[in-house]
């Protein structure tokens, strides 16, 4: 494929920090390429680099003769003139008014925005999302992408992935892009790059990809290291034999075994957000009992909804933006009131509620890290062990400097993770998380995961991140604009194809062609969130045959673990015999295959046994 980018040996240094350590790689046309990376590796700044926007201390960044680039940057910088005038500046409206890829980003990002609006009567979102169709109604060969996935709702990051791959599909141009969202990496990329300790390893392959080879490729670090360790043992056994001895031994021994030494490979930046301890939940945990919630301006965002929350209840919240899901939060933590029903708390409830914003830590501007997590507790009990909050800070991915950081100097990501650690030392035994992942890396998002996996009292998530969604939550609801609170047995798809039906019926994007669809959706008998279907079901027999088939998978599986953990043990034993290795990677194979049949029709049998 032609080359239209690339960059030669560039490094970059900011302050004492090098972000670019003599970084060589290239964009092809027809490629689509994801950049994840911890918060502050440099993945930004590798954008703007590549894009012309920030010069390299040394090293040069190439471009096909005729290429052009367009960068979306994080910041904002649309402020002056219309709507119109920002997307398609002086140009005639029927320039551009007929063809069919405008019209489609018009509807999928400025479907609420009138064009004659002044920039400066926008929201925050609203900017971004005219900035993003600025540069997708161009026709430049390299668009970069800086988070462009911030301030969408589901349906637009599912539009959005859908334009770029049909847009890059057959060439054409190639796509560079920064985001969190998981989802919207594997859908979209076909190539990933991870930005860590100023250098960029290259992957093939979208998000689930990345994270294969990258644990592939940790693997076999780990069997180097394995035997280097043990080379290193031996050497220094030899070198301790005593002075006498050691003065007739060969020089390039003993300067081997200094290399050895030498050469021990800084660890990682790991984060551990560890399992605290959670407070009794009881019988009885949140009620919402006919709520009805009206803004001052009429408005009516939850109309006599009825909601019941029970111990140990998992869902995902998923809404048009603006039809009431951070107001549905605030009236689950008492931070609202409802304009008529009531909200019924159980006794032993202790709520936690982390906000869409990070203002909140404000107040706590002039403490460093360790104090402003004090100020909730000062020490906290983790897997059975007391920690002081020094510590806990250092276990949830704060290096002893950062940990002695003011907060007003922290990135958006450190201030996220104080903001989860100050909730989650108060433990508390109901989580409201109104857009968990907003400035968060991949890392700390898997991390994030982790620790809900494991958390024993009820959680409700408000986000747009469907793969989170998918991966903590047993069941999603919906806000579509009509004041109702709709179950979604089919999850986000299901919502998905509600909010499809609604703008085809209605031919716009408008609110109230939403509440159309979920009514039509009702009157033809979907439950209401929180009441099962009432559905005809599996008979009696088919479910005791369903558990039966889900106990025997499990079994099985359980086995196949065991069965791999051997083979890697037992490759690790052999790694210098490439015959013997070769043939347990074929058992690995064949049993990673078994797994994923086994983990099909364990999902089948599990639907079937409820």
């Amino acid at each position: 494929m032609p080359h239209l980018l690339g960059a030669d040996s560039v490094h970059l240094t900011l302050g004492t920090r090098t972000l670019l350590d003599g970084v060589s790689l290239g964009v092809d046309d027809g490629q689509r390429i994801g950049v994840v990376g911890p918060n502050g590796a440099g993945k930004s700044t590798l954008l703007r680099v590549l894009s012309g926007r920030q010069a390299p201390d040394s090293g040069r960044v190439t471009r096909a003769g005729g290429t052009r680039i367009a960068l979306l940057d994080q910041r904002d910088e649309l402020m002056a003139g219309t709507v119109l005038e920002a997307v398609h500046g002086d140009a005639d409206p029927h320039e551009w008014a007929s063809d069919h890829r405008i019209r489609s980003v018009h509807a999928g990002l400025l479907a609420d925005v009138a064009l004659d609006v002044p920039l400066a009567e926008l929201s925050g979102g609203q900017r971004r999302r005219v900035a993003l169709a600025a540069l997708l109604v161009r026709d430049d060969e390299v668009l970069v992408l800086d988070e462009p996935t911030n301030h969408l709702d589901v349906e637009g990051v599912a539009w959005l992935a859908s334009y770029l791959v049909d847009r890059y599909a057959r060439g054409g141009g190639a796509l560079v892009v920064v985001t969190h969202d998981r989802w919207f990496l594997d859908a979209v990329c076909t190539r990933t790059w991870e930005v860590h300790d100023g250098v960029v390893d290259q992957y093939e392959g979208g998000y689930a990809a990345y994270v294969l080879a990258r644990a592939e490729r940790d693997q076999q670090a780990a069997t180097v290291e394995t035997k280097r360790q043990n080379l290193m043992r031996k050497e220094l056994a030899w070198l301790r034999r005593g002075a006498p001895a050691r003065t007739s031994k060969p020089k390039f021994r003993i300067d081997a075994a200094s290399a050895l030494i030498a050469d021990e490979p800084p660890p990682r930046d790991s984060l551990a957000l560890a399992r605290t301890a959670t407070a009794r939940l009881g019988k009885d945990v949140l009620d919402l009992e006919d709520v009805t919630f009206t803004l001052p301006d009429g408005r009516v965002l939850l109309d006599d909804v009825t909601w019941r929350l029970g111990p140990g209840d998992r869902y995902g919240v998923v809404g048009v933006n603006g039809a009431g899901k951070t107001t549905l939060l605030r009236l689950l933590s008492g931070r609202a009131t409802p304009t008529s029903g009531r909200v019924k708390r159980g006794k032993t409830v202790r709520v936690a509620e982390l906000r869409q914003d990070v203002e909140d830590l404000d107040e706590l501007a002039g403490l460093n890290v360790v104090e402003a997590v004090e100020r909730e507790k000062r020490t906290v009990v983790v897997g059975g062990k007391e920690l002081t909050a020094a510590q806990l800070v250092e276990r949830l991915g704060f290096t002893r400097e950062r940990a002695r950081t003011l907060v007003r100097e922290l990135s958006g990501g450190e201030r996220r993770r104080l903001q989860l650690l100050r909730l989650l030392v108060a433990e508390p035994n109901v989580l409201l998380l109104d857009e968990p992942t907003n400035d968060l890396d991949t890392d700390t998002l898997a991390a994030v995961e982790d620790l809900l996996d494991g958390w024993p009292g009820t959680l409700i998530v408000v986000s747009h991140d469907r793969y989170l969604l998918e991966r903590v939550c047993d069941r999603q609801v919906a806000l579509l604009g009509d004041g109702l609170l709709r179950d979604l047995p089919g999850g986000v798809e299901e919502y998905l194809e509600l909010r499809r039906a609604a703008l085809t019926a209605s031919g716009a994007g408008s609110t109230s062609a939403v509440g159309t669809a979920a009514a039509a959706s009702a009157a033809a008998g979907a439950p209401a969130a929180g009441t099962p279907a009432t559905a005809s079901g599996p008979s009696p027999a088919e479910v005791r045959t369903a558990r039966k088939e889900v106990q025997r998978i499990e079994r099985r599986l359980q086995r196949i673990s065991a069965l791999e953990a051997d083979l890697h043990t037992r490759m690790a034993a052999q790694a210098t015999d490439h015959q013997a290795v070769t043939a347990l990677d074929a058992e690995l194979r064949a049993l990673a295959a078994e797994r994923e049949e086994l983990e099909l029709a364990w999902l089948e049998a599990a639907e079937t046994a409820g």
